[in-house]
């Protein structure tokens, strides 16, 4: 009898470029503030810590540079930009602008989406209990995006995700500061999804307003 084929040899997972990796990496640490404003990162430091040379690594910081998220100085390294209160005020006032008008647009909400936002607050009551800011802020953030996308203007939305980095970054560094803004901001969003549940865009969009502009008032220093 012939002998039975043996099983195909599975081929191992490929891993992405050098530069991939040291691109994900950085930009990782500065979303999660492990790199925090202010911050200067050495070629040498970097390539070690992600195992590669220092070429992807002048690669990976070239593009950071472009995003905003770091400045390079020849022979001396790159440094972590910190979160200016400018950046927040446009960020918020942006943010403003696309998410008033997508609530009310998203109202009446079909119930897919009604069903994800409970599942995002799910998220976040999870993180909240575990106080895990950085997997907050990234709920928190899907939990706006939702809404945003389910207005139907693929313009609005492409425009939103471009400030996905600038608003994760933000939300880690205000929630470290003022830890108790965590838990109103949950408070604040099952707010937001009640209205939207009542059919109430007025509302939803009053309690979406509301909710950002508590971000500017911290950044003023009046809402502690």
């Amino acid at each position: 009898m012939p002998a039975p084929a043996s099983a195909p040899a599975t081929a191992p997972a490929k891993q992405p470029p050098a530069a991939e990796r040291v691109y994900a990496h950085i930009k990782q640490a500065v979303l999660d503030r492990e790199y925090e404003g202010g911050t200067l990162l050495t070629e040498g430091e970097l390539a070690e810590a992600v195992g590669v040379s220092r070429t992807p690594v002048r690669e990976a910081l070239l593009k950071l540079e472009v995003e905003g998220l770091i400045k390079l100085y020849p022979k001396k390294g790159a440094l972590v930009l910190a979160v200016s209160a400018q950046e927040i005020a446009d960020v918020v006032e942006t943010r403003l602008l696309v998410e008033e008008f997508a609530v009310r647009k998203a109202v009446p909400a079909p119930a897919r989406l009604i069903t994800r936002l409970e599942e995002l607050l799910g998220e976040q009551r999870r993180h909240l209990d575990a106080g895990d800011l950085a997997a907050f802020a990234v709920s928190d953030r899907c939990f706006h995006a939702e809404i945003v996308r389910h207005a139907g203007n693929e313009i609005l939305s492409k425009l939103y995700d471009q400030l996905r980095d600038r608003q994760l970054r933000m939300g880690v560094a205000i929630m470290q500061a003022l830890p108790d803004r965590v838990s109103r901001n949950y408070a604040e969003h099952r707010e937001i999804l009640d209205r939207i549940r009542a059919g109430d865009a007025d509302g939803a969009a009053a309690c979406v307003r509301q909710h950002l502009g508590r971000v500017k008032d911290l950044v003023r220093g009046d809402d502690r």
